[in-house]
């Protein structure tokens, strides 16, 4: 018979055309396909056949799943009862390490008793033991309520393997309390087992009737076939019309290989797209002159999609399909599909994408702090090398300054990164100025981007500074860009990009990628310059608001810290203010928030704090005035400004010190407490009662405490930043202190201030710290001198003589005369216009501090008197003649005190007490 190529490989050709019916002059068209009677009798008896064994299919599985899932249900609940009141159980969950005990016995069960897991939890959730042990000590899913109330209970639910059953069983102690939990599941993964048993009979008689409809139908298919010779004109007819069509009309090429790699089949396109001849058909794929790769892959048979061939100057798509297991006989489908365009298209949009992803990162990977330094790294970091091989940024030396507007042309090198470091380029903090031929100068000066493609044709700049432009040729720097650093208007500096490793150079769209990314640092590089500014300003009034140092004085030995907050500078602040009696006020603040309304306010709550301790009150009054004003600032505010300048959020802490008695008040508002080291080492936090913070105490009395200190004691205040951060609570830094200060003997302040920094300051502190550490003193008891004073003008003589001879005790006899002269006004005034108890109290600290204490609280005023008064020129004698002078008040009354220079503090000679008697004597009428 004779063989042709067809669309589906080779077949047999009909026979001749005078040996059919049609060429002898019978035309009939035999019945065939579904048309016959033997084909339709054949599809009826097959589709009836097909739903009664589906229908007895589908009853036998619904059966099998039934009695599956209830075999599931109980052997779950049996596998979970016998775990669960097996010997040991119990034990082994009430033991300290419940997962060694119950896992190689859970394990066992399950391979023992074939369940798909055996879980033992506790009753709050946490598996001790799972088929995988990387899930035990993690929590279970669902819900077990009713398991923890004692009961025992099966579920069952949808799994992608399958339905499950799991049954839980509480395991109980002897007073029926839950100990844990014991979980059994089973996966009811088919139901082929059940199924299969029934399958054989009723394949058998399936079986049985499709032979017989299909016997029926074959004998008359059979007669039909042999009456027509083959397939009838219409099916032929239709078959070569696709068969043409794919050959010539489609639009994608197709081959068809046979098992041994002969071509049978190739297409118009296919022919075009390899350049075959025509003539190409029976020959092998093997030789016919295509690229090596490319011929194995058309004839090896082997599957394969989109596989990228090249075919001379085409890029093709090749596609391989096996025909055997689609009907066909042995051997592959080829398509081809010409990418060539695609390929160049795709090309530009990965550099497109590989550009805007560039960008993308840049939004993230530049400007990622207020620092202009660091910003201008981030931007050469980031260019090099995924963009250049080198990058610098130079940038005008009063921006970096934070001044509003560029002066000059000298830039400073901010920063540099390149691939290797032995580059000739500037390094950074160098001052650099340009000259006027060069790329940088030109860009700076035009604010327009400067692309040098090739720099060894550039010679404008080579003739300025030849040596230079000689290394940088010869290092092989060979393309250039200098891309202006402006932002809201105002030129910065200039970022330039480099390229030496890579042989192409700089572009049109690299100048326009450079762009994008050079604006964005700029606005970082301007946020960061105006911040600068702003925290320049904020921090020069703040350090011209906190102290300059420690005042001298006696009572304490004192140092210090003040560590502002990354985020800028804050509202702490500290104060040591000495006061008359030889005694000193410590004092340490907070105010909530950053910025120069926190630094304004910090100074105007010390300035009150100076102005209240002036007036010599008590801690409690003192805060207490405090709260006041702060309350009467608020009020005001609010009304005028809607709210945007209170003062809210504000604590303060101050302690009084008195070395005469070694006793120190200590009063707080919403602030920390104290931290006291006894000299023997042990650290503690007195308990200071505390009121609201200020401005919310509402008028409300605030309460101090006394304490006895030794000398030698150590007092340490602090603000809430030292102790207390987002990543540790308030206790843990107290306690953290507490450790850091207990058992330290014989630091001295400065010592115990670098302790607690190493020990206890967050490594990155959120808020400002301020730390204040004294070390207390008592003044020696042979320099205070106590007299009581009788109420009467007669005991005046007897003081005086007897601080005489105090003075000259202490070698202060050449400001004797001096100081009998004021305590003899101060002890009269006492008698003439005070209660008793009456007494009289010298200091000799740095100066000397003369004190007259009586039980009233009527308080002296100093006057001016007139020329024809008798009286009333006392208190201006002692305030002429003392240093400075005043009064305090005290629970049982008050004390008027005036302190006297001492011989080696005067600067200059006073005038004596005869000096000034004889001045008034002589102005007398």
């Amino acid at each position: 018979m004779k063989r042709r190529f067809g669309l589906f490989g080779v077949r047999d050709a009909p026979a001749p055309a005078e040996a059919s019916p049609v060429a002898a002059g019978r035309p009939r068209r035999p019945p065939s396909g579904l048309r016959s009677v033997a084909g339709q009798m054949f599809v009826l008896q097959l589709v009836i056949l097909l739903l009664v064994g589906a229908a007895a299919a589908t009853v036998l599985v619904l059966q099998a799943q039934q009695a599956s899932l209830t075999g599931a249900r109980e052997r779950s609940l049996v596998g979970a009862e016998s775990f669960a009141n097996a010997p040991g159980t119990l034990d082994a969950m009430r033991s300290a390490h419940p997962s060694a005990l119950l896992q190689p016995r859970a394990e066992a069960a399950r391979k023992g008793s074939g369940v798909d897991y055996v879980v033992a939890f506790s009753p709050a959730g946490y598996r001790w033991t799972h088929p995988d042990p990387r899930l035990i000590g993690k929590r279970v899913s669902g819900t077990y309520r009713e398991a923890l109330a004692g009961h025992r209970y099966t579920s069952t639910f949808e799994t992608p393997v399958g339905r499950a059953v799991d049954s839980t069983v509480p395991v109980l102690d002897s007073r029926g309390k839950v100990v844990g939990l014991v979980s059994v599941g089973i996966t009811v993964r088919s139901v082929h087992a059940r199924v299969a048993q029934h399958l054989p009979l009723l394949f058998a008689a399936a079986g049985a009737a499709l032979l017989l409809a299909t016997t029926g139908s074959g004998l008359v298919s059979h007669r039909l076939r042999r009456q027509t010779r083959g397939l009838d004109p219409a099916e032929l007819r239709r078959m070569y019309d696709h068969h043409d069509a794919v050959l010539h009309a489609a639009r994608e090429g197709v081959l068809i290989v046979d098992e041994d790699g002969w071509l049978l089949l190739v297409n118009d396109e296919a022919r075009r797209l390899l350049d075959l001849p025509e003539d190409v058909r029976g020959r092998r794929v093997t030789d016919l002159g295509l690229e090596p790769d490319l011929a194995a892959l058309l004839a090896g048979g082997q599957r394969a999609t989109d596989e990228v061939r090249e075919a001379g100057d085409r890029m093709l798509a090749v596609s391989v399909r096996p025909t055997a297991p689609y009907g066909g006989p042995p051997g592959s489908v080829v398509t081809l599909r010409d990418t060539t365009e695609m390929r160049a298209l795709t090309g530009k949009a990965a550099e497109a994408e590989r550009r805007l992803r560039l960008l993308y990162d840049a939004m993230t990977g530049i400007g990622t702090t207020l620092d202009m330094e660091r910003t201008a790294e981030e931007l050469t970091r980031f260019t090099v090398p995924r963009f250049s091989d080198y990058a610098s940024v130079d940038l005008v030396d009063s921006i970096l300054r934070g001044d509003h507007e560029p002066e000059g042309t000298m830039v400073r090198r901010t920063a540099l990164t390149g691939l290797r470091q032995d580059h000739p380029l500037y390094p950074v903090g160098t001052l650099i100025d340009f000259g006027s031929e060069t790329p940088q100068a030109i860009g700076f000066g035009t604010g327009e981007p400067v692309l040098e493609a090739h720099l060894p044709d550039l010679t404008g700049w080579q003739e300025q500074d030849p040596v230079d432009a000689r290394r940088i040729i010869e290092y092989g720097l060979h393309s250039m860009m200098v891309i202006p650093l402006r932002a809201r208007g105002i030129l910065m500096g200039v970022a330039s990009f480099w390229r030496s490793e890579r042989p192409e150079p700089f572009e049109e769209q690299d100048v326009a990628v450079a762009e994008e990314l050079v604006a964005r640092a700029a606005l970082a590089i301007d946020n960061a310059r105006r911040y600068t500014r702003e925290h320049t300003t904020a921090v020069t009034l703040q350090r011209s608001l906190l102290p300059r140092g420690v005042p001298e004085q006696s009572a304490l030995d004192v140092a210090y810290r003040y560590l502002p907050a990354q985020a800028g500078v804050g509202g702490d602040w500290f104060d040591v203010i000495p006061l008359p009696g030889a005694r000193v006020a410590l004092v340490v603040g907070d105010v909530v928030g950053h910025g120069l309304h926190a630094a304004a306010t910090m100074g105007r709550l010390r300035t009150a704090v100076h102005n209240f301790s002036a007036l010599d009150q008590s801690p409690d009054e003192l805060l207490a005035h405090l709260d006041e004003l702060v309350s009467r600032i608020d009020s005001d505010e609010t009304g005028e400004q809607d709210g945007s300048s209170a003062i809210t959020g504000a604590t303060c802490l101050y302690a009084l010190y008195d070395p005469v008695a070694g006793r120190v008040t200590v009063a707080r508002a919403g602030h920390p407490g104290p931290a006291l080291v006894l000299p023997d080492g042990t650290a503690d936090f007195p308990d200071v009662p505390v009121s609201p913070p200020l401005g919310l105490g509402f008028g409300m009395p605030v309460e101090a405490r006394e304490l006895i200190l030794s000398e030698g004691s150590r007092l340490v205040l602090y603000t809430d930043g030292l102790v207390e951060d987002r990543d540790r609570d308030l206790d843990t830094g107290l306690e953290q202190l507490r450790a850091t200060l207990t058992g330290t003997t014989g630091r001295t302040p400065e010592e115990t201030c670098a302790d607690i920094l190493g020990a206890v300051l967050p490594a990155r502190p959120s808020d400002d710290v301020a730390l204040l550490v004294a070390r207390t003193r008592l003044l020696d008891r042979d320099r205070i001198a106590d007299w009581e004073v009788r109420a009467d003008p007669a005991a005046v003589a007897p003081i005086r003589a007897a601080c005489a001879r105090t003075l000259d005790t202490w070698g202060l006899t050449d400001i004797g005369y001096t100081t009998e002269l004021i305590l003899s006004e101060l002890i009269t005034n006492a008698i003439r216009y005070g209660s008793p108890p009456i007494r009289v109290r010298l200091l000799h600290d740095r100066s000397l501090i003369c004190e007259v204490s009586d039980g009233s609280s009527t308080a002296p005023h100093l006057r001016r008197a007139a020329d024809t008064d008798e009286g009333g020129r006392g208190l201006f004698l002692v305030a002429r003649l003392a240093t400075r002078w005043g009064t305090r008040y005290t629970a049982r009354g008050k004390v008027i005190w005036a302190e006297l220079p001492l011989h080696e503090d005067r600067q200059e000679p006073a005038r004596t007490a005869d000096e000034l008697l004889d001045q008034w004597d002589d102005s007398a009428p």
